[in-house]
């Protein structure tokens, strides 16, 4: 494939956030009608190079090109209208709007004036009917699945006639099913004469999409090439440099239960019954694991046994148990405070208060420490939540979660979306707090997580428990 006329470049594009050199003269081309994979571990500069191809983010110095013309930097508009399409990692999508209301709303030029329904719709049943997609469009779009809202924020973008598709970490929230799905997706957009940017983590899935990769460190390019010459090896050794080791899971004699559920029934935010007649239990210094595909009731169990969700039947366990939820967006974090602050949420108990009152130097330090021992990349403690990388941003609530040393803990999909040193650093803690005698609930959709990690596997399916798996290392 030539390379000799770019449809999208950044030419010396730098950008910082405070002390933090996000970006440093980065040189990149994008060919039209390719797949042009950008990887690197979190906090590399992926993202922020996205948001500035998609016109949210303005670079300090050099230029984006589109077809070799200087665009307008930091309007997304301006870059829709030269046929840019940026589909987020956090959906943009109205929860109570039905997918049509949504399409209408991301066509509209201002907000004023009323939806206008008919065009939009038209457009997106023909996109969807070439990619043979069914889609409710009458649906709320809180009632859809993960997979099912990532196809209407395509259909979003293939709605503004796009020509360069930028897609950001768009596997982290499906399914291995999704995946699959996702990955043809991908090539028959490339096949129909789309351009797409894609920032992915897992490799297996680069080399089953990808035309070209860019790998950035540091926020500086240190690879780029066909990916036909690439490896494993090669594109791991160029995001992290020498991989981390894998987790190990030594033996640790499992000791009294500390997590029990019994019969115990749960609804799900439509009121339909989520999780039926469920019975378990988590013994000290054991990680029991729960598989699945999404959507058949895992978070609405570990809601509940969290008791963030109410249930019938009997749920036994101690007043210290830590949560930590898939969506550290949505659940987790409070994007606009500071770090300091998003670390105190739970620690009303902790002697960071005295009657109630924050010792606030006091806080501070802790909130420091905490991010040192974590390792999260931050201008400092008081830097808001929203500044930092995805992975940074996992790692303030692992943090938060695990500092305390909690009896039980409940994690789900906690790798979701990260590097490969995220994960590895995330395992290990989960792995520690199983050794230092937690009863650990492990939910996840990556059977290889569940596998390296857990002692005992259950899976569930439509709400119910299904059989009970031995994990390797027993």
């Amino acid at each position: 494939m030539s390379r000799s006329s770019p449809i999208l470049e950044a030419r010396g594009v730098s950008r910082s956030f405070g002390a933090i050199q996000a970006l440093d003269s980065i040189d990149v081309q994008i060919m039209p009608g390719e797949v042009h994979a950008v990887l690197g571990e979190n906090g590399a500069g992926k993202s922020t190079l996205m948001n500035i191809f998609g016109g949210f983010l303005a670079p300090e110095s050099g230029d984006v090109l589109v077809d070799s013309v200087p665009a307008p930097s930091g309007s997304p508009r301006a870059m829709r209208k030269l046929g840019v399409a940026l589909v987020h990692q956090h959906f943009m999508l109205v929860p109570e709007f039905t997918v049509a209301e949504n399409l209408a709303l991301d066509q509209m030029s201002d907000l004023v004036g009323s939806l206008e329904m008919a065009e939009p719709l038209d457009k997106a049943r023909r996109q969807a009917g070439d990619l043979g997609w069914e889609i409710d469009f009458d649906a709320m779009t809180r009632q859809l699945r993960v997979g099912e809202q990532q196809r209407v924020e395509i259909l979003k973008a293939l709605c503004t006639e796009a020509k360069i598709i930028i897609l950001d970490e768009p596997t982290a929230v499906l399914s291995k099913d999704e995946i699959s799905e996702f990955v043809r997706i991908v090539r028959a957009l490339r096949d129909s004469g789309k351009t797409i940017v894609l920032i992915a983590h897992k490799l297996s899935e680069v080399f089953a999409m990808a035309d070209y990769v860019t790998v950035l460190r540091g926020g500086r390019i240190v690879h780029s090439g066909p990916i036909g010459e690439q490896t494993d090896e090669s594109l791991a050794q160029a995001m992290v440099g020498d991989p981390p080791a894998l987790a190990q899971r030594s033996l640790v004699e499992a000791a009294g239960v500390l997590l029990r559920a019994d019969e115990i029934e749960v609804k799900g935010d439509r009121g339909n019954l989520a999780v039926r007649s469920a019975s378990l239990e988590v013994r000290s210094g054991e990680i029991l694991g729960l598989g699945g595909v999404d959507g058949n009731g895992q978070i609405e169990l570990g809601e509940a046994l969290a008791g963030i969700r109410p249930a019938s039947g009997v749920i036994e366990r101690p007043k210290q148990i830590a949560y930590l939820p898939q969506d550290r967006h949505k659940d987790g974090l409070v994007l606009s405070m500071p770090l300091w602050e998003n670390l105190l949420i739970g620690q009303l108990d902790s002697d960071l208060f005295a009657f109630g009152v924050l010792k606030r130097s006091a806080a501070l330090h802790w909130a420091a420490d905490v991010m040192d021992e974590y390792e999260v990349k931050a201008e400092s403690v008081h830097a808001p939540a929203r500044s930092l990388s995805g992975g940074n941003q996992q790692k303030v609530l692992a943090g938060r979660t695990l500092s305390q040393h909690p009896g039980v803990i409940i994690a789900v999909n906690p790798t979701r979306g990260l590097d490969v040193r995220a994960a590895a650093f995330v395992h290990d803690r989960l792995l520690q707090a199983r050794q230092d005698g937690a009863a650990v609930l492990l939910i996840s959709t990556d059977w290889d997580e569940l596998a390296a990690l857990a002692d005992r596997t259950l899976f569930m399916s439509r709400g119910k428990l299904q059989q009970e798996l031995l994990g390797d290392g027993k």
